[in-house]
């Protein structure tokens, strides 16, 4: 096999362990409640310090990797990553997991655009559509199957295993990688823009921090109103700076091309909307179905089998119909499986609930891939770093304000549902609790009160994903190109623009 596809499995693994990393926290939440004495502020700020650090240096990561070179910084960061999943596996109290899980944010800031960055460098537009197809596909695989692997290794480890199972992937990423891939960057090698890395980190991270404090304390906490609105002015300061400054840390011409521009959307809201699933089903299973987290896990394999079907075909037809028209069908497809979820009951048998999950996934597998094929298509090398951390930036804080919003709308209408009169108020904060009262009263009563109240709030917010997924098609059909010759990236800067380190090591010459 060429090398260069040898490479792509070095930077699937990084993808596929960002994916697992998203999702197993959420299975050990309740042991580290238990052993490390964390209250529910403390296990949301488990979650929450990784993804404030991953939104504040992603465009700084982007750009570094321009200038100093992508592949060494990949390594760096493939390191950091490892290192801080050993040290939040070994952590004995609630400051040093929430620290180490920064850092591990951290890591994973370069990671994602400079994985995909060298996508872009390693592939000639006739390969790249594949290319990242097997990329996207490993990281939306990796999300489903986080509670199963989590399950499976908390069922005979203890909780730090959830974040061991990161290193030997890390390992062989480095190995591979350190040997198949080839160093690249920016020709011009961009000076560092001070004023837009300090702007872009302040008011992505602190934008970020108002969604997830609203999506917590209500979306009329001042603390949360403060924190986006400060963020906005400063990313409109940041804007500002970037017209006026000589070497941009972001090229603002970039939302001119409408393959880039669109394609970020149509990927961000797929983002959004596929959220809705992954944190609301597993706890249906749990806390309605009386499952485990493994088990849980297990019942989310349609989706991924429907999305490895759906991606593989997406990509076949690729070469013959536009993207617009198939992203706009993957969303169809995603709307009419979320719309079918949105009749679930807590008396449903699992046959009708893995029937649209399975087409929930074959929606993802034609949308996901093949918008951001489409925009990462509009970059050129030169821009690859920059370029697609734009693109992770703007899915990040979209995925935020998903699961916000649609955390908001599950737990509002699971609280406006459950029947709660004269018994303890904990019962009303989350399905979880509620299930717990039911057990310690042994109130059949309100056991079937919590089941039916998450039900309807599931399908509501089911219905509110669908509606996303409706925004997506006239996204899609009026923003992305509608034949294949549209998508076709631009051309490779000529031999005379690359850099010693691309004459000496160039994609042709390593991994041919």
């Amino acid at each position: 096999m060429n090398r260069k596809w040898w490479a792509l499995g070095a930077l699937t693994l990084v993808s596929l362990v960002i994916g697992l990393d998203l999702m197993v926290l959420n299975v050990a939440l309740p042991t580290l409640a238990t052993d490390l004495h964390a209250s529910t502020g403390d296990l949301q700020w488990f979650a929450n310090s990784y993804s404030l650090v991953l939104a504040a240096a992603l465009l700084p990561a982007g750009l570094l990797g321009d200038r100093y070179g992508r592949k060494r910084l990949l390594l760096a960061a493939l390191a950091l990553f490892g290192l801080a999943s050993m040290a939040c596996a070994y952590c004995d109290s609630v400051g040093q997991l929430i620290a180490a899980r920064a850092v591990l944010g951290l890591g994973a800031a370069f990671l994602m655009p400079l994985a995909v960055s060298m996508v872009t460098v390693l592939f000639p537009a006739e390969e790249r559509s594949r290319a990242v197809t097997i990329w996207i596909t490993a990281n939306a695989v990796g999300i489903p199957l986080g509670p199963i692997v989590g399950g499976a290794l908390l069922d005979h480890f203890w909780w730090g295993s959830v974040f061991l199972i990161n290193v030997p992937v890390v390992v062989v990423a480095l190995i591979v990688a350190a040997v198949l891939l080839p160093e690249s960057r920016s020709a011009d090698r961009p000076r560092i823009d001070i004023s837009g890395v300090l702007t872009s980190s302040a008011s992505l991270g602190l934008f970020t921090f108002g969604i997830i404090r609203a999506g917590t304390d209500g979306w009329t906490d001042a603390v949360a109103i403060t924190s986006m609105v400060t963020g906005a002015v400063l990313f409109a300061l940041f804007i500002a700076l970037q017209r006026r400054a000589q070497q941009p840390l972001v090229d603002l011409s970039l939302f001119a091309s409408r393959p880039f521009l669109w394609g970020s959307v149509s990927a961000t809201l797929a983002t959004f909307a596929m959220f809705g699933v992954f944190f609301a089903v597993p706890q249906f299973f749990q806390a309605v179905g009386g499952l485990d987290a493994l088990g849980s896990g297990f019942r989310l394999l349609p989706v991924i089998g429907g999305l490895l079907v759906g991606s593989r075909v997406a990509e076949r037809l690729g070469r013959r119909i536009g993207a617009g028209v198939l992203v706009a069908t993957g969303y169809a497809m995603f709307a009419g499986g979320l719309f079918l979820g949105a009749a679930t009951g807590p008396d449903n048998g699992y046959g009708s609930i893995a029937v649209w999950l399975s087409i929930v996934g074959l929606g993802i597998g034609f949308a996901l891939p093949i918008a951001m094929n489409t925009a990462l298509g509009a970059l050129t090398p030169e821009r690859s770093g920059v370029g697609s951390a734009v693109i992770q930036a703007i899915r990040q804080v979209g995925g935020s304000i998903g699961i916000a919003i649609l955390g908001t709308v599950l737990n509002s209408a699971y609280r406006a549902n459950v029947d709660v009169s004269h018994l303890p108020a904990a019962a009303a904060d989350t399905v979880g609790r509620g299930v717990a009262v039911a057990g310690q009263l042994r109130s059949d009563q309100l056991l079937t009160s919590v089941r039916h109240a998450y039900s309807t709030a599931m399908d509501r917010m089911l219905l509110v994903s669908g509606a996303i997924a409706l925004a997506g098609i006239a996204v899609a059909l009026l923003g992305l190109p509608r034949t294949p010759t549209e998508i076709k990236a631009p051309a490779d800067p000529a031999p005379d623009d690359t850099t010693p380190v691309d004459r000496a090591e160039s994609v042709a010459d390593v991994v041919a």
